[in-house]
């Protein structure tokens, strides 16, 4: 019984979220023009890398 209940909270605020997330249509800003991220990727990819490198061999 409680399974279920946690269950239908999860689902009520999975589609409230949903639903409050998109906006009116044709109203707001105009987008601005797509952004490159190859530089900001690309370091959190190595540092990741080399994070995780780091952790191997240290235990």
């Amino acid at each position: 019984m409680k399974n279920k209940r946690y269950f239908a909270l999860i689902i009520m605020l999975a589609i409230t979220s949903i639903g409050i997330a998109q906006g009116p249509p044709g109203l707001g800003p105009p987008s601005p023009p797509g952004l490159p991220i190859d530089g900001g990727l690309l370091f959190l990819v190595i540092s990741g890398v080399l994070y995780g490198v780091k952790k191997k061999f240290k235990n």
